[in-house]
């Protein structure tokens, strides 16, 4: 009978408390990603280089991400690196104009082209989502305890399912019964 290697099944089990289920965001090595791809504006420059940094940096990433900061998100229901509160994103809008997203900690505020200041915020005590504009609060939607969703309709509130057929439902009531899909 073979003699059982002390130090590999050390090893082996030191791997399994890695590998402990905690998947998380992985915001270092995502935002590590996100640089290497766009870091010039060549693909073929970002490529070479990623081939040479990819292997050391990104290790190192994901080792930190799996040991420590998906850990810390598992444990606390954040990931401080993946955290993007009090930053300002330009989004394009399907008309082509650039909109100011800046990330609060309860949602979202945005400045349209225009100047206009919209925010959508979360309530947690009501499971809801608000827009907040010129001062009105209006409750867009909220979360029920059975699964589904009320959201307020322009012919009043309605519960529908959250899957497919509840998103086709809202559609049908903000356009009027007609939603074309296009693709």
């Amino acid at each position: 009978m073979k003699k059982v290697n002390v130090k590999v099944l050390a090893l082996a089990l030191a791997g399994t408390l890695a590998m402990n289920s905690c998947i998380g965001s992985f915001g270092l090595f995502n935002k590590y990603a996100h640089w290497q791809r766009t870091m010039t504006n060549s693909k073929f420059v970002n490529a070479i280089v990623g081939f040479f940094l990819m292997p050391i940096v990104g290790s190192i990433t994901l080792v930190i991400d799996s040991l420590v900061l998906n850990t810390i998100e598992f444990w606390s229901g954040e990931n401080p690196v993946a955290k993007n509160a009090g930053k300002t994103q330009k989004i394009m809008g399907n008309d082509g104009r650039y909109y100011a997203v800046k990330t609060l900690i309860d949602g979202y505020e945005i400045t349209t082209p225009d100047g206009q200041l919209v925010k959508f915020l979360y309530d947690q005590k009501n499971n809801a989502w608000m827009q907040v504009q010129n001062g009105e609060v209006k409750e867009m939607f909220r979360f029920n305890e059975d699964g589904t969703v009320k959201v307020n309709t322009p012919e009043g509130p309605k519960d529908v399912a959250l899957d497919e057929s509840g998103l086709y439902q809202v559609q049908m009531a903000f356009s009027g019964g007609n939603y074309w899909a296009c693709r």
